[in-house]
């Protein structure tokens, strides 16, 4: 015992220290006699200069990186890196844009709202900056990220994916409308949950509801503002939808935009598809609908939809049957939602004050309005929207008498303002509501378009909606006839619940009451041109139902806004040439149906319409010149003052010569001489009329230009070579009147015998146009130019017509020497189209080269002057078809050519002569080969 005890000792024996002795070292003690040196890494200290930074020197890569780091503020200040470092360097956008867009909306999950913030920040940079085309590739993915952001438990992270949400709206509604069956699902869980299939039904259940409003006390808002601010977006998001899509035209309320086949958005997909490998390996083929390409109007192949229980089926929203099962969970929860935001205004439910509503509980009512409205355009086609408006007026009409028209119209109740002490909180909560005010008359409006879609046609075996249809169309004719000011939109709205009440209601007394009511509107001055478009619009639309509807037609008020057309069209003229083509359609559609107030009125400015200075139909543009031309046809009379107008626009050059030639066919048809008629159509115009018309025409000149010409100082003056005096038109003018002349000439063919055709020309020409002396140039290769085609062999021209006829032969072929030498490129046309018409009458007209040769008098021309007759004489020679005419006149040659070598001065012999005398010595040689002609020749030559 006593050597354990002491042992025991020894283990634990303390250690006796003694003065001046260095105290022992312990066991557990560190040597700290070592020293250190700094390792100095210079690559590792060098930032990335490969790119941009930011402030802090950090490129996008590093700032990318740090979105994953675990601390809220490190996420947070790379997101504002992000942000300065795309605004300083947007190219770095174009460089990184699919790692930006992934690395970015994974985080707008996160647990920190300042990082949710900032992210959505950057994507609405990144929206702004990027066009739809380069984002789409990525946009399934940034869709599933805010799908899990709407869906998520915390309410903080749902709020901020409404704002993610408005971004996409704003800048890609497009890509977004591409894919509504998961959004549209998500929109239903931000408001309601399905129930448990479990425990007892309530009594709301009873037509097989599975969803229900739910409540979650944790949001920073209340629960009506939260569901208003879902509603405001589910709304935009089916704005989106619709307007994304073609719809089929016909209901004024639709839009007609992008009818099928004109978007060019469908595109076929071809797949190559090896039968026998599918046979052998048993593999299931699948058949999608219409294969990516947008269906036919009349397009019967369907499949039938893969529909979740109060979900939206895999195919979208184009059917009528996956709308139907969409609205079936989404309108009842509406409902639900209206009948919780007016039941704050119980102490206002009485019979005084129960249309007034405060703002925030009409907000409710007109987003559940227009969610409404916009779920019945949702389909594409004409039958479905029919077959779902059957469907909502046999599911909810009820429903909707109840709770919609029960203290129909609304007002606004006034509330007073009491001064309170600022909450920050609750202004917080108010900014963060982003639904605006509502005004009472939108709300109506949409209402009265929302309830007359469940109307039906009126007929036997079908209910009367006049009880409730009565409000509606006191409020509508009320709000048009009082001249409340209203917007595009609005009265649009309106004119597309009008239109739906005439074609079902289908009275006489309902129309007239409502049209009345529009004209009135119509009526009003200073409306903008959108506006007055959509009227026009909507009357031309209405009247052309008219056929099919008997209760629209012979209405006083449609014939009453036709009648009123010529007058607007003469008062607007060029001034808005958009409108004014607007008003010629719905007066061309009118005169092609025959309707006499229009005619009639039509027939009283015609004049107006017509002058060739300040007429529509000269100031507006091509297309509506056509229409205007197009409209002669429907005429019923034609006057002389008319038809003298017609002729100024053919010959002004305001319109072109294709519509002028057009004119003149119209003008041929309605007279008697086109040998058929229309119908019962008489003719529109007197012979003597047209006859005038078309030699008026042919001239080019009015009788008071011409005059106005005799005094004009800048003409080519007579000479002994010219005996006329020579206007010269434009190149452009005379272009325009030479096809004029071809036209007439082919009108003037087809009237009688071209004897009968000719002698009225030439009494023309010998009763208006011998006693001028100034003549255009135009005017006379146009004379020229018919006669040719009009005078037959039997038939010979007065003397003294056949003299007039030779001077503007003579003067046009001085004029082409002229133009040959001055502007030899310039006029190439009209020098061509001058010759063409001199010798056409030199070859034809008999006795006329004779009377040329005979005027043209040696001895009176000047030195000038006899080079010019020199190079006529070479024109003439050298044409070959002129020969024979001109062999039958070879003493008047010899004589010319023999008096031109004479009077010719100077010792070297002159160009032209020795060219005049090389083509004379070819043309006579070359003819006394042969005869010289008959006697018959010579005698008519």
């Amino acid at each position: 015992m006593k050597a354990k005890k002491k042992k025991r000792q020894d283990d634990f024996q303390k250690v006796k220290l003694k003065v001046g002795k260095k105290k022992p070292r312990a066991d557990n003690a560190t040597n700290t006699t070592f020293r250190s040196r700094g390792i100095c890494l210079p690559e590792q200290l060098k930032r990335d200069t490969s790119g941009p930074t930011t402030h802090r020197q950090l490129g996008i890569n590093e700032l990318l990186s740090q979105l994953h780091h675990y601390s809220a503020n490190v996420k947070h200040s790379a997101l504002l890196g992000l942000k300065e470092l795309l605004s300083l360097s947007p190219s770095l956008l174009e460089q990184h844009l699919s790692r930006l867009l992934s690395e970015v909306a994974a985080v707008l999950t996160d647990k920190d709202g300042n990082v949710r913030v900032a992210a959505t920040r950057v994507l609405r940079f990144v929206a702004q900056s990027v066009p739809a085309e380069r984002v789409a590739p990525f946009f399934p993915l940034l869709s599933a990220h805010l799908s899990c952001a709407m869906t998520h438990i915390e309410p903080g992270i749902q709020e901020d994916a409404m704002n993610v949400l408005d971004i996409f709206l704003e800048h890609y509604p497009s890509l977004l409308a591409s894919r509504p069956a998961v959004l549209l699902t998500n929109f239903l869980e931000l408001i309601s949950h399905r129930q448990s299939s479990g425990g007892p039904r309530k009594a709301q259940d009873a037509r097989g509801r599975t969803w229900t409003l739910s409540v979650h006390p944790d949001r920073s808002m209340t629960s009506q503002q939260w569901r208003l601010s879902v509603l405001l977006r589910l709304g935009n998001f089916l704005q989106a939808v619709v307007e994304e899509r073609p719809t089929e035209e016909g209901d004024l309320s639709m839009r007609t935009e992008g009818v099928f086949g004109s978007s060019g958005k469908g595109r076929l997909t071809p797949l190559n598809l090896n039968w026998e490998k599918i046979i052998c390996k048993k593999i299931d083929v699948k058949v999608y609908e219409n294969s990516g390409a947008k269906p036919t109007p009349h397009s019967t192949f369907k499949l039938r939809p893969e529909v979740d229980p109060g979900g939206v089926g895999s195919e979208g929203l184009e059917s009528a049957e996956t709308v139907q099962s969409f609205a079936g969970t989404l309108v009842p929860l509406l409902l639900e939602v209206w009948v919780e935001a007016c039941a704050g205004d119980c102490t206002w439910n009485t019979t005084e004050g129960a249309q007034l509503l405060t703002p925030d509980a009409m907000s409710v009512m007109f987003q559940v309005l227009s969610i409404l409205q916009l779920l019945r355009k949702l389909p594409t086609q004409r039958e479905n929207l029919d077959a779902l408006d059957a469907w909502f007026r046999k599911e909810y009409l009820g429903d909707f008498k109840q709770h919609f028209m029960k203290n129909f119209p609304y007002g606004l109740r006034d509330t007073p303002k009491h001064k309170k002490k600022v909450d920050l909180k609750r202004s917080k909560q108010t900014l963060a509501l982003p639904a605006p005010t509502v005004e009472p008359l939108a709300l109506n409006i949409t209402l009265c378009q929302v309830m007359v879609s469940l109307s039906q046609k009126q007929g036997p075996g079908h209910e009367a909606d006049g009880d409730w249809l009565s409000p509606l169309r006191a409020f509508v004719r009320d709000t048009l006839g009082n001249g409340v000011k209203l917007s595009y939109r609005q009265l649009h709205m309106l004119l597309g619940t009008v239109w739906k009440m005439v074609l079902t209601q289908r009275s006489r007394a309902v129309t007239e009451e409502l049209l009345a009511a529009v004209y009135i509107y119509y009526k009003q001055k200073n409306l903008p041109l959108q506006t007055r478009s959509l009227l026009l619009s909507f009357y031309s639309k209405l009247y052309l139902q008219e056929q099919g509807h008997a209760h629209i037609a012979r209405s006083k008020v449609l014939c009453q806004w036709l009648a009123s057309l010529p007058v607007q069209l003469c008062q607007l003229g060029h001034r808005n040439p958009a409108l004014s083509a607007q008003l010629i359609v719905s007066i061309q559609a009118a005169a092609s149906r025959g309707n006499k107030d229009l005619l009639n009125s039509l027939q009283t400015y015609v004049c107006r319409l017509y002058d060739p200075q300040d007429g529509v139909v000269v100031l507006l543009p091509a297309e509506s010149q056509q229409r205007m031309v197009q409209l002669l046809y429907f005429l019923p009379r034609m006057p002389q003052p008319l038809l003298a107008n017609l002729s100024g626009c053919c010959s002004a050059g305001r319109i072109s010569a294709g519509l002028a030639a057009s004119l003149i066919r119209i003008l041929h048809f309605r007279s008697s001489f086109s040998g058929w008629s229309a119908g019962s159509q008489e003719a529109a115009l007197q012979d003597v009329d047209y006859i005038s018309f078309l030699f008026s025409t042919l001239t080019g000149f009015s009788s008071e230009h011409l005059s106005a010409l005799q005094e004009d100082e800048t003409t080519l003056l007579p000479s002994p070579l010219s005996p006329l005096c020579l206007y010269q038109t434009p190149l452009e003018q005379f272009t325009h009147h030479w096809d004029v002349v071809e036209e007439v000439c082919h009108c003037l063919e087809t009237i009688g015998s071209k004897s009968q055709s000719f002698d009225i020309l030439q009494n023309g020409i010998f009763r208006y146009l011998m006693k001028l002396e100034v003549v255009p140039d135009s005017m006379a290769a146009g004379l020229l130019r018919a006669v040719s085609r009009l005078l037959d062999l039997s038939t010979l021209p007065v003397e003294q017509v056949l003299r007039f006829l030779s001077q503007c032969c003579l003067s046009l072929l001085v004029l082409l020497v002229f133009l040959q030498q001055h502007a030899p490129m310039e006029t190439n046309h009209k020098r061509e189209a001058i010759w063409s018409s001199c010798v056409t009458a030199l070859s034809s007209i008999p006795r006329l080269l004779r009377i040329v040769l005979q005027s043209m008098h040696v001895g009176d021309l000047s030195a000038e002057e006899l080079p010019q007759l020199g190079q006529i004489l070479s024109m003439l020679l050298q044409h070959t078809p002129l020969h024979n005419q001109l062999l039958a006149n070879a003493v008047l040659l010899q004589e010319l050519i023999q008096n031109l070598t004479r009077y010719s001065r100077g010792a070297p012999r002159e160009q032209w002569l020795t060219d005049l005398l090389y083509c004379y010595s070819v043309t006579v040689a070359h003819g006394s080969s042969a005869h010289r002609g008959s006697m018959t020749l010579r005698d008519m030559y």
